[in-house]
Protein backbone atom coordinates (compact mmCIF):
# COMPACT_ATOMS: atom_id res chain seq x y z
CA UNK A 1 0.00 0.00 0.00
CA UNK A 2 2.86 2.13 0.82
CA UNK A 3 4.32 1.85 -2.99
CA UNK A 4 0.72 3.33 -3.92
CA UNK A 5 0.98 6.03 -2.47
CA UNK A 6 4.54 6.92 -3.18
CA UNK A 7 3.99 6.79 -6.52
CA UNK A 8 0.57 8.57 -6.83
CA UNK A 9 2.10 11.27 -4.66
CA UNK A 10 5.27 11.59 -6.85
CA UNK A 11 3.18 11.97 -9.98
CA UNK A 12 0.61 14.55 -8.28
CA UNK A 13 3.67 16.96 -6.74
CA UNK A 14 4.70 16.58 -10.59
CA UNK A 15 1.80 17.47 -11.66
CA UNK A 16 1.69 20.77 -8.89
CA UNK A 17 4.74 21.80 -10.03
CA UNK A 18 3.57 21.73 -14.02
CA UNK A 19 0.66 23.05 -14.18
CA UNK A 20 0.86 25.37 -11.15
CA UNK A 21 4.11 27.06 -13.06
CA UNK A 22 2.67 26.76 -16.61
CA UNK A 23 -0.46 28.91 -15.27
CA UNK A 24 1.34 31.03 -13.40
CA UNK A 25 4.04 31.59 -16.28
CA UNK A 26 1.03 32.60 -18.54
CA UNK A 27 -0.88 34.56 -16.36
CA UNK A 28 2.02 37.05 -16.09
CA UNK A 29 1.12 38.65 -12.70
CA UNK A 30 1.99 38.38 -8.78
CA UNK A 31 -1.51 36.65 -8.16
CA UNK A 32 -0.84 32.99 -7.06
CA UNK A 33 -3.33 31.74 -9.77
CA UNK A 34 -1.24 28.73 -10.29
CA UNK A 35 -1.58 28.01 -6.90
CA UNK A 36 -5.43 28.37 -6.56
CA UNK A 37 -6.17 26.43 -9.81
CA UNK A 38 -4.39 23.61 -8.57
CA UNK A 39 -6.17 24.10 -4.98
CA UNK A 40 -9.21 24.19 -6.26
CA UNK A 41 -9.01 21.61 -9.05
CA UNK A 42 -7.51 19.27 -6.43
CA UNK A 43 -10.33 20.15 -4.48
CA UNK A 44 -12.92 19.04 -7.28
CA UNK A 45 -10.94 15.86 -7.69
CA UNK A 46 -10.42 14.79 -4.11
CA UNK A 47 -13.87 14.85 -3.54
CA UNK A 48 -15.23 13.24 -6.75
CA UNK A 49 -13.26 10.27 -6.31
CA UNK A 50 -13.86 10.11 -2.30
CA UNK A 51 -17.84 10.34 -2.92
CA UNK A 52 -17.31 7.86 -5.89
CA UNK A 53 -14.92 5.21 -4.16
CA UNK A 54 -17.05 4.91 -0.84
CA UNK A 55 -20.04 4.91 -2.89
CA UNK A 56 -19.11 2.09 -5.23
CA UNK A 57 -16.86 -0.98 -5.14
CA UNK A 58 -15.43 0.27 -8.32
CA UNK A 59 -11.88 1.06 -7.00
CA UNK A 60 -9.79 -1.17 -4.61
CA UNK A 61 -8.09 -0.09 -1.76
CA UNK A 62 -4.96 0.13 -3.40
CA UNK A 63 -5.90 2.20 -6.49
CA UNK A 64 -8.22 4.66 -3.81
CA UNK A 65 -4.91 5.27 -2.10
CA UNK A 66 -2.87 5.87 -5.23
CA UNK A 67 -5.52 8.46 -6.44
CA UNK A 68 -6.41 9.78 -2.92
CA UNK A 69 -3.98 10.22 -0.38
CA UNK A 70 -1.02 9.44 -3.11
CA UNK A 71 -1.89 11.52 -5.72
CA UNK A 72 -4.56 14.08 -4.63
CA UNK A 73 -2.04 14.47 -1.48
CA UNK A 74 0.83 15.11 -3.41
CA UNK A 75 -0.78 17.60 -5.78
CA UNK A 76 -2.21 19.82 -3.15
CA UNK A 77 -3.27 18.73 0.49
CA UNK A 78 -5.82 21.72 0.54
CA UNK A 79 -7.79 19.06 -1.10
CA UNK A 80 -7.94 16.81 1.86
CA UNK A 81 -8.97 19.45 4.05
CA UNK A 82 -12.03 20.62 1.91
CA UNK A 83 -12.70 16.90 1.60
CA UNK A 84 -13.12 17.24 5.39
CA UNK A 85 -14.82 20.26 5.88
CA UNK A 86 -17.33 19.11 3.77
CA UNK A 87 -17.85 15.47 5.11
CA UNK A 88 -18.27 17.39 8.57
CA UNK A 89 -21.14 20.05 6.74
CA UNK A 90 -22.84 16.65 5.38
CA UNK A 91 -22.88 15.05 8.64
CA UNK A 92 -24.59 18.14 10.51
CA UNK A 93 -21.52 18.85 12.57
CA UNK A 94 -21.82 22.84 11.49
CA UNK A 95 -20.42 23.86 14.48
CA UNK A 96 -17.13 21.45 13.86
CA UNK A 97 -17.17 22.15 10.43
CA UNK A 98 -16.82 26.13 10.87
CA UNK A 99 -14.63 25.32 13.58
CA UNK A 100 -11.85 23.11 11.89
CA UNK A 101 -12.22 25.37 8.72
CA UNK A 102 -10.98 29.00 10.52
CA UNK A 103 -8.84 27.45 12.77
CA UNK A 104 -7.25 25.56 9.65
CA UNK A 105 -6.57 29.08 7.33
CA UNK A 106 -6.02 31.01 10.49
CA UNK A 107 -3.54 28.93 12.14
CA UNK A 108 -1.75 27.84 8.74
CA UNK A 109 -1.61 31.48 8.00
CA UNK A 110 -0.15 32.16 11.60
CA UNK A 111 2.26 29.60 11.15
CA UNK A 112 3.38 30.01 8.00
CA UNK A 113 4.12 33.93 8.77
CA UNK A 114 6.03 32.74 12.31
CA UNK A 115 8.28 30.96 9.28
CA UNK A 116 8.89 33.71 7.28
CA UNK A 117 9.66 35.82 10.26
CA UNK A 118 12.28 33.21 11.88
CA UNK A 119 14.12 32.76 8.22
CA UNK A 120 13.57 36.18 8.16
CA UNK A 121 15.99 36.52 11.30
CA UNK A 122 17.96 33.79 10.09
CA UNK A 123 18.98 35.39 6.84
CA UNK A 124 19.96 38.57 8.76
CA UNK A 125 21.49 36.82 11.56
CA UNK A 126 23.64 34.88 8.90
CA UNK A 127 24.48 37.98 7.27
CA UNK A 128 25.94 40.14 10.18
CA UNK A 129 28.03 37.25 11.08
Amino acid sequence: MVWYVAVGSAVGGVARFLLGTLIQQRAAGTFPIGTLVVNVTGSLLLGFLLRYALGSSAMSPEVRALLTTGFCGGYTTFSTFSYEAIALLEEGQHERAGLYMALSLVLSLAACLAGVIIARELLAARARA
